[in-house]
């Protein structure tokens, strides 16, 4: 199986640098990347340039100019220029752990989707970190994260869980498993099949109502949380207001309650068939 990781990312050149170093240490190395670009600067091309000359697997650039926020529209875009049958999407604020890639190649199934955590870090922390705690794997060690500066729980234990245990916890736990775009994957056809991503939405819910859209066509999600990590870098969301949230909140509960499994402004512009 191959994978098209599409990486979600706007104006934060120094953060995508860090999560590009990740993948160039995964242990499933049969790959791709693709960076949707919801209009960054030349700063972040810069980056992209950067890796594309190191990288041992294809970089792909795919933006569209900035007219506001259309992340669903560029993640749509990247969605149809992805070459392989698996999709992981992850936001250009995550970096992974060196097994990212391979756990959810292990847990991949025909019908499911995978939905997997992250792990939180303060600001000082997110700009502490260094290429070389990422090659090292420091960035990963809970001891060395606890030492400059990491105090949260859900973090600590996630990091600190012997990987062995990440499968049984992953069946325990009373979290739903939810599309989170930080962190999910599925097949290419299935993401195809429900149109992509609903470009009336803006930020709040919009991976989420995907998801929800997959499970009502019978895609059923399936928990990876607990061994698929990555390190979620702080940032601001200025781009967060109550009207958006109020607005994806109605469209998701619309999507529930009729178990629509098809959105018109999605990767095609038109109602279901």
């Amino acid at each position: 199986m191959k994978q098209s990781v599409i990486i979600s990312t706007y104006n934060q050149p120094e953060w995508l640098k860090k999560v590009l170093q990740g993948y160039l240490y995964q242990t499933f190395t049969d790959f791709e990347v693709l960076i949707a670009d919801d209009g960054s600067d030349e700063r972040t091309k810069d980056v992209i340039e950067q890796f594309e000359q190191i990288a041992d697997f294809p970089i792909k650039r795919i933006w569209h100019a900035d007219e506001g926020y259309r992340r669903q529209t560029i993640l749509n875009v990247a969605l149809m220029e992805a070459e392989h049958e698996y999709i992981l999407m992850t936001d250009g604020d995550c970096i992974p752990r060196p097994d990212f890639l391979e756990v959810h190649a292990r847990n991949a199934r025909p019908g499911h989707f995978l939905s997997g955590g992250y792990c939180k870090l303060p600001m000082d922390l997110s700009q502490h970190l260094s290429p070389e705690d990422i090659e090292s794997g420091r960035a990963f060690d809970v001891s060395y994260l606890r030492k400059h500066g990491l105090r949260e729980f859900s973090p600590v234990f996630k990091l600190g869980l012997p990987v062995s245990m990440g499968p049984v916890m992953d069946k325990i736990t009373p979290t739903k498993a939810t599309w989170n775009n930080c962190n999910a994957s599925g097949w290419t056809e299935d993401l195809i099949a429900v149109n992509g991503f609903n470009e009336d939405m803006q930020y709040g819910g919009a991976d989420r109502e995907l998801g929800e859209r997959l499970a009502n066509r019978g895609i059923t999600g399936l928990q990876v949380r607990y061994q698929a990590i990555v390190l979620h870098l702080d940032h601001k969301r200025g781009y967060k207001t109550p009207e958006t949230m109020r607005k994806n909140r109605a469209i998701r509960d619309e999507v529930i309650a009729t178990r629509s499994v098809w959105c018109p402004n999605g990767i095609q512009k038109r109602p279901q068939p």
